[in-house]
């Protein structure tokens, strides 16, 4: 979603697939997409009309509103560089949050204010456009189902909601990408809340991730869709398709469940998806890739259809069983447990909400257990040099039985006092230490935050795991290792 990169294609020259470049800086400015849903009458909640300078106009604007509100980067989307405040104490560190995210992953700070509609669904609207004044939408997909503002399952059509509804999702963003005079594929965003009321959240200007539960669903392959609408040719559809069926998608993240959903890079040992009727994986790993810890940690995106709903739900339950993934911690369990839990299900009615999975979901799932390298005690290396060569020598150990035998003892009981040391404070994640919250040798309750990680362009804040004073261990702005000390409580 680059307005740069898609002017420097045209510039070259070369053909750009997608909206163009002054579509994607209109509707990226999710300010000016505010504009646009309420020229064209969208549903839309209170926000400010331009990005706040500092943290008082978020104050404002929640004295005159009231809480919650989320707090938005203006050129954001996945996720981050957006925080909701439930009380006044939190806003103003909340805002500064919002900006030095927007600013890591977006390359800009500005944020504007909304109110927050607590436990919505998350409801969008595929849309295809040519450059011959045909927009059409395609259906819908229900993306409730997340973890830090960032999708986990969809599925299209959106489930347990009414014609009414449905029908005024489609005009909505039907009339929204009409006014900017959207080209390509793109999707338009919405919250629906308990009550039944809709509100336009924001407009994607690319092919999303969850994009192939459209295409089972509709029979429509989007990708040769963008390739008509670049070559000047009209769409090959021109009104919304009955649905053919359902599908579900499980994004297959490297993220370990027990411990929070915390990205777990690291080299993939084996990578086995499962197959059969109505299964399809879309995946960018195999045995023996690594997953960088600089990048989103999804892997595979788990796609599978059916008739019905439940028929998609009991192909799902199957892949999923068979999907084996090692070496890396994976959402795996997860998608096990939510598929047969009652809120998703929907037996009972469907209960699924965006934050479902931190307010509701109380399934206690382990966290992974984590293959530590063995070193080789048969031999002990060291370097040496030999004709003007650095090299390694490997001795065996027992000719040099004293010294070795005490160097790994001593090694040996290190890491043991480590691993069981109950005053360390534990690195969550492989990542960035961005801040301390707290000073050395400051006085700390169990639940304070005292420091602030990031990883994958996403900030998480460490708590105190006890009461006491703490020692930092660890300078901010310096790489961590999962499990890593930064700090003693004593």
């Amino acid at each position: 979603e680059s307005e740069a990169f898609a002017r420097a294609v045209i510039d070259a020259g070369l053909a750009w697939i997608g909206p163009r470049p002054e579509t994607i800086a209109k509707l990226g400015d999710k300010v000016e997409a505010r504009k646009i849903a309420l020229k064209v009458g969208a549903p839309l909640v209170a926000g400010t009309p331009n990005p706040v300078r500092d943290a008082g106009e978020v104050l404002a604007f929640a004295e005159q509103h009231g809480l919650p509100i989320i707090i938005k980067a203006a050129f954001g989307g996945g996720g981050r560089g957006m925080k909701i405040a439930w009380r006044m104490d939190e806003v103003e560190e909340l805002y500064h949050s919002a900006v030095r995210e927007a600013v890591t992953a977006f390359g800009r700070g500005e944020c504007f204010v909304e109110q927050f509609l607590d436990r919505p669904r998350h409801i969008e609207a595929q849309v295809l456009a040519d450059t011959h004044g045909n927009v059409v939408v395609l259906g819908t997909r229900d993306c409730s189902l997340q973890r830090r503002n960032q999708k986990l399952v969809e599925e299209a059509p959106a489930p347990f909601i009414s014609e009414g509804q449905r029908e005024r999702i489609h005009s909505a963003a039907r009339a929204i990408c009409a006014e900017a005079g959207y080209v390509s594929a793109g999707t338009v965003e919405f919250l629906l809340s308990t009550s039944g009321a809709i509100s336009f959240l924001e407009v994607n200007t690319r092919l999303q991730v969850e994009h192939p539960v459209t295409e089972q669903t509709t029979g429509v392959d989007l990708v040769m869709e963008q390739l008509r609408v670049a070559d000047g040719l009209a769409l090959s559809i021109t009104e919304t398709p009955k649905p053919l069926g359902h599908c579900i998608e499980f994004r297959i993240n490297a993220e370990d469940v027990g411990r929070g959903f915390l990205p777990t890079p690291g080299p993939v040992a084996c990578f086995e998806a499962p197959s059969g009727p109505g299964v399809r994986v879309d995946s960018g790993v195999h045995s023996g890739s690594v997953v960088p810890g600089t990048f989103d940690s999804l892997m595979a995106k788990l796609i599978v259809s059916g008739a019905t709903r439940e028929q998609a739900l009991a192909r799902a339950r199957r892949a999923l069983r068979e999907f084996r993934i090692e070496g890396v911690a994976s959402v795996l369990p997860f998608h096990r447990a939510v598929i047969e839990h009652s809120d998703f299900v929907g037996e009972q009615g469907f209960k699924v909400h965006t934050r479902w999975i931190e307010s509701d979901f109380a399934e206690p799932l382990a966290a992974a257990l984590r293959a530590e390298p063995q070193p080789d005690t048969s031999l002990v290396r060291t370097a040496i040099e030999i004709d003007g060569r650095r090299v390694q020598l490997g001795l065996p150990a027992m000719l040099l039985q004293g010294l070795a035998g005490a160097s790994v003892a001593t090694t040996q009981a290190a890491g043991s006092a480590q691993a069981v040391d109950p005053d360390a404070v534990l690195s969550p994640i492989a990542g960035n230490l961005h801040a301390w919250k707290v000073e050395d040798g400051a006085e700390v309750k169990e639940g304070d935050v005292i420091a602030v990680m990031e990883a994958m362009k996403m900030e998480m804040q460490v708590t105190a795991h006890r009461s006491g004073r703490i020692a930092l261990a660890a300078q901010a702005g310096t790489a961590q290792a999962l499990g890593a000390v930064i700090a003693h409580i004593r």
